[in-house]
């Protein structure tokens, strides 16, 4: 009997045999549009990813050409390469003096509200939640910036963890008023980790990430939910903590650092999402190769599960297009 999207994604997360791999899949604009050239925007109504979200942070205001303010009051220059996430312009915290006069932004209660009706209102059968992105870590460095951020955890680990308290004070808040919406899971996204290891080192992630972290997840799993964490790079160090916290599913998967078999580890554990690399493979193999990596990749988890299958990021727009359509064919013919 077919499978619904929402149930085989359940069951995948349980590490419980599917029909075929459960798949998702994510354009940069970039990336869009160079689908669009090559194939025509009804292109992609060929495949129906398994995944429906929406972003519980509100839009970004442009406040000049290519440059955006998002509802924490930074300001994001996207004239760069990344069109899509830019980097902040300025930092507006840097020391206990602009913290103090620093305001966090409002819980928007009625956008929060809006946001997840309009989810539970899509009509299709897919597997759906809410978003949570720049979470904890990444909002910090957006507000007072990388170096000063990991500088600042040695030399003022107080300023650190007011920031961080403040932070996830107003995730909670938000999640409080989400919850009451009948979605399957939240997804936190906040890059902990690099081509090897952590960026922070795994002693200041359990003294400045951990905690935190450990509020949100109880917060999402007391409501029933499953819980997806997104970190890019290397985090084999903590996934151990991830499971204990009450993790279901580790995104992003890059095969390029963790390699398949890492995934026996996980099994019975922490699902993953991800094992196509917008790194290493989908930017520089030819289609066919593409094909061969892909079928490779979801033969390597088809008879016990725990595979969300997808590129490691949104497509950035240096792959090719037939590089995407070569993927997607393997994903909707199994």
């Amino acid at each position: 009997m077919m499978m619904t999207n929402r149930e085989r994604v359940i069951a995948a997360i349980n590490f419980q045999k599917t029909d075929f791999v459960p798949y998702d899949v994510g354009f940069t604009q970039q990336a869009h549009d160079s689908v669009v050239r090559a194939y025509g925007e009804s292109w992609f109504k060929s495949f129906d990813s398994h995944i429906t979200s929406v972003d519980l942070a509100k839009p970004q205001i442009e406040v000049k050409p290519a440059y955006f303010r998002d509802e924490y009051g930074v300001v994001w220059n996207k004239s760069g390469a990344d069109k899509d996430t830019g980097m902040p312009a300025e930092y507006l915290i840097t020391d206990f003096e602009s913290f103090e006069k620093y305001d966090f932004p409002l819980v928007d209660e009625s956008f929060i509200r809006r946001t997840c009706e309009d989810l539970i209102q899509i009509k299709n059968d897919n597997f759906k939640g809410v978003m949570l992105v720049f979470s904890l870590f990444e909002r910090l460095w957006t507000l007072m910036g990388m170096e000063d951020s990991m500088a600042n955890m040695l030399l003022e680990p107080e300023l650190i963890h007011s920031i961080l308290e403040r932070i996830c004070k107003r995730n909670l808040d938000i999640l409080d008023v989400a919850l009451d919406y009948d979605f399957d899971f939240v997804y936190f996204g906040d890059d902990w980790g690099q081509q090897q290891g952590l960026i922070m080192g795994v002693t200041h992630w359990r003294e400045f990430v951990k905690p935190y972290l450990k509020q949100m997840y109880s917060q999402v799993k007391r409501a029933g939910k499953y819980i997806i964490q997104h970190s890019c790079g290397d985090n084999r160090e903590i996934m151990e903590d991830l499971y204990e916290l009450g993790l279901n599913v580790y995104q992003t998967f890059q095969p390029e650092i963790y390699g398949l078999d890492y995934s026996k580890k996980l099994r019975g554990k922490v699902a993953i999402f991800g094992g196509i690399s917008t790194q290493r493979d989908l930017p520089a193999k030819t289609p066919d190769e593409i094909k061969i990596i892909t079928k490779n990749t979801i033969a390597h988890f088809k008879e016990h599960g725990g595979l969300i299958i997808a590129p490691t990021h949104a497509i950035p727009g240096d792959v090719p297009a037939e590089n995407i359509a070569a993927m997607i064919e393997v994903f909707t013919n199994q």
